[in-house]
């Protein structure tokens, strides 16, 4: 399994909350619906916390709290089953609808992607 993880900062002129939103209720449907021409195996989006918490954790590391307002995480079966899905029309097709959408909520400059290969060490 590989894993893209994209994570996310919204436009400029869009709050926190509303961006959540847009991304849950608008964006997500549209991952669902092409997630078979996509041979998506798994989607889930991590919506980030205004948590007390989350500067303490940083702090007790030295880093930084990162200014991402969520974080996709989606999975394939490989780089080829990725690959394949983006060479046929309709693949390219189901990536232009998603990517037209993401320009209503996404400020793509601020945002960062890249692929993973997991090494699971611990699920319960």
């Amino acid at each position: 399994m590989i894993k893209l993880i994209y994570c996310l900062r919204r436009r400029a002129g869009i709050d926190r909350a509303a961006f959540q939103h847009y991304w849950l209720t608008t964006h997500a449907p549209l991952v669902a619906a092409a997630a078979e021409t996509l041979a998506v195996a798994r989607y889930v989006q991590c919506h980030t916390l205004d948590s007390e918490l989350e500067a303490a954790l940083a702090g007790s590391r030295g880093c930084t709290v990162a200014a991402y307002d969520g974080v996709a995480e989606l999975w394939w079966e490989s780089e080829a089953a990725l690959a394949a899905a983006l060479a046929t029309p309709e693949g390219q097709r189901a990536g232009a609808v998603l990517l037209e959408d993401e320009r209503q909520f996404i400020d793509f400059a601020g945002s960062a992607i890249f692929l993973t290969r997991e090494d699971v060490i611990l699920a319960r």
